[in-house]
């Protein structure tokens, strides 16, 4: 019977490896450093994209609220009036919020919340089918702009917000002089 047993010591790896090991690492933190810095501008460029695309939705719905009323009713939300003008100004103030930062975190789970409930509401077909014809459910008007909220929510506005702004301008407050 052979010894299955593993030696005490491994060989060292040569100079050469451990060169290429190291440059691999070195390789690797530099990308993730250089994706880092895109954080931002992507939230950016996220936030000014669906907050302007929010404010219109939601504009459209205030400027027919009869027509958005008589939408939600005809899908038997209660008090399809108030809902609607509820939601049109969620969009429409949310949006006005996304694109200058202000509030993030809590417009983009207000955000979410309105297009899940759209979901459920509008297109509950293509909810049923998620699994099974996936395509339904992520061409849905509700899936961009849910999408949309979900990723501020989860991330927050990035460095180019009043968010930010605040939150450095409070840090600063916070400190206390050493001495």
């Amino acid at each position: 019977m052979k010894n299955m047993e593993t030696p005490a010591h491994t060989p060292s790896t040569s100079p050469r490896e451990h060169c290429m090991v190291c440059l691999s690492q070195r390789s690797y933190r530099l990308l993730v450093n250089a994706a880092a810095c895109l954080q931002s501008p992507l939230l950016l460029v996220i936030r000014l994209y669906w907050g302007w695309q929010f404010f219109l939705t939601g504009k459209g719905k205030l400027m027919n609220l009869e027509r958005t009323s008589n939408f939600f009713l005809s899908l038997h939300i209660p008090l399809p009036h108030l809902n609607a003008w509820v939601v049109g100004v969620t969009e429409c103030v949310g949006g006005l919020l996304l694109l200058t930062g202000l509030g993030t975190r809590l417009v983009g789970a207000l955000l979410a919340f309105d297009m899940i409930i759209a979901y459920l509401t509008a297109d509950i077909e293509k909810v049923k089918h998620i699994f099974d014809d996936p395509d339904k459910f992520l061409g849905a008007d509700p899936f961009l702009f849910m999408l949309a909220s979900i990723i501020v929510l989860a991330f927050g506005p990035g460095a180019f917000s009043l968010d930010w702004l605040i939150g450095k301008k409070l840090s600063r407050k916070n400190k206390t002089p050493e001495g």
